[in-house]
């Protein structure tokens, strides 16, 4: 009878450890498919402008958007991410010999900003296109305007992307998503906003937090991050959340901003400060006003 119920039990076991094995085996290798799959994204020429205003729109948005974070100051690419088993280098995308962007056209650049799509095809990566999507045709011609003129660069890094098995796997499952997935590839390019410190204006700014707190910014895990990673914080006024009771005064807001600091003192971890340090007073102003109008929602609802 015991030796009867063991069989039964180890047959039970084998067949559980089988589907966990081509489960496993499955999202390894559709992740493999999934990097290589071609999107068929048109993307429009937009004018590049040549004027001093713009091209200083355009470093601003570089320094301030996470571009300069991942990618240098000056375009020549470096490591962005290096533990927990997870290795990401960012290319070179200013001007000289070897960058990524050698051979883009306008439109390439426009294909990879908004949709995470690179020139074949394939999709990017890492980039964070879901944050840019929404980007007025002037601040993405600005951006690719001031990126064309950086200095050239003799030498800068080549993109390599080693995702630890696990993420691997829950990419290839689709629990994880590359932004080439999550954004609405039909969407026209979004109308300009006028600037000041208002929610309206702040909605726009607003657009840089999604990535990691959601779009609904009610933050949870960052899906793809390293695993060591904190989860990204509830930016709504949820019952678990202390983001705008603690940042209720913009001054507070801004401050925190600026140092990455809490009001304690606390260093605060993961956040990209050197992008979001950048971030000028109307943008924060706005960025403020425009968290305080979320509705509540719970930790991690993305």
């Amino acid at each position: 009878m015991k030796s009867k119920l063991l069989k039964r039990l180890l047959i039970a076991l084998g067949a559980l450890l089988l589907i966990v094995a081509a489960i496993l085996l499955t999202g390894w290798l559709q992740a493999g498919r999934k990097q290589e799959r071609r999107i068929d994204v048109r993307a429009e020429a937009i004018a590049l402008p040549t004027e001093a205003a713009a091209l200083e729109r355009g470093r601003y948005l570089f320094s301030s958007r996470g571009c300069a974070e991942c990618h240098g100051a000056d375009g020549a690419g470096r490591k962005v991410i290096d533990g927990g088993g997870m290795l990401v280098i960012a290319p070179h995308i200013g001007p000289g010999p070897g960058a990524v962007t050698a051979n883009y056209r306008v439109e390439d650049w426009v294909r990879a900003i908004r949709h995470g799509v690179k020139p074949d095809g394939r999709p990017l990566l890492i980039m964070p296109s879901e944050d840019y999507n929404r980007l007025t045709d002037a601040d993405v011609g600005a951006l690719v305007a001031y990126a064309k003129q950086l200095p050239a660069m003799s030498h800068g890094e080549t993109a390599l992307i080693r995702f630890p098995p696990p993420v691997r796997v829950l990419y290839g499952l689709g629990l994880i998503q590359d932004a080439a997935a999550k954004i609405d590839h039909s969407l026209p390019p979004a109308a300009p906003v006028p600037e000041g410190p208002t929610a309206e204006h702040g909605r726009y700014v607003a657009q840089m937090c999604m990535g990691c707190h959601g779009p609904g910014y009610s933050g949870g895990k960052i899906p793809g991050g390293p695993p060591d990673w904190p989860a990204a914080a509830n930016l709504t006024p949820g019952s678990d959340s202390v983001m705008m009771e603690r940042y209720a005064s913009v001054d507070a807001f801004m401050a925190m901003m600026k140092s990455g600091r809490r009001p304690s003192g606390e260093a605060i971890p993961v956040m990209p400060f050197p992008s979001l340090s950048q971030l000028n007073e109307v943008d924060l102003r706005g960025l403020h006003a425009f968290l305080k109008t979320l509705p509540a929602k719970d930790a991690g609802n993305r």
